[in-house]
């Protein structure tokens, strides 16, 4: 079964960017999806099922919270493994984050080698 990521960020510079460090998980098989806000994030986490969702906090319609609680606890999708992506590193949000069900909180401006080495953990796949 083909692997998939999923990219769910408003700003598309941030979407460009985490498509594009990751672009060689392509070359591997795995298809990568992108939204632009939770609502589309969280419909397309519901259609496709993802095997890891790089999730931003702050968006419009559905933040990354609500997006997160209802993928873990409302549908109850645990093996969706989802990194919240946040320009926010207070301990409050870290908390809230693990509370909804983050599987692993990295802050913005985020390091590509931190996103590939994580990408290839939870995938299962050497790039």
């Amino acid at each position: 079964m083909d692997k998939k990521i999923l990219i769910v960020d408003d700003e598309p510079h941030i979407r460009a960017l985490l498509e594009q460090t990751l672009e060689d998980f392509e070359d591997a098989g795995v298809e990568i999806l992108t939204a632009k806000d939770g609502q589309e994030g969280l419909a397309i986490i519901q259609a496709e099922h993802p095997d890891l969702v790089f999730l931003d906090i702050m968006m419009p319609k559905m933040n990354g919270f609500d997006v997160c609680n209802t993928v873990k606890h409302e549908l109850k999708l645990t093996d969706v493994y989802i990194v919240m992506l946040t320009a926010k590193g207070q301990e409050f949000d870290k908390k809230k984050g693990l509370e909804v069900g983050t599987d692993t909180y990295m802050t913005k401006p985020f390091d590509p080698d931190a996103i590939i080495e994580k990408a290839q953990e939870v995938l299962g796949i050497e790039v």
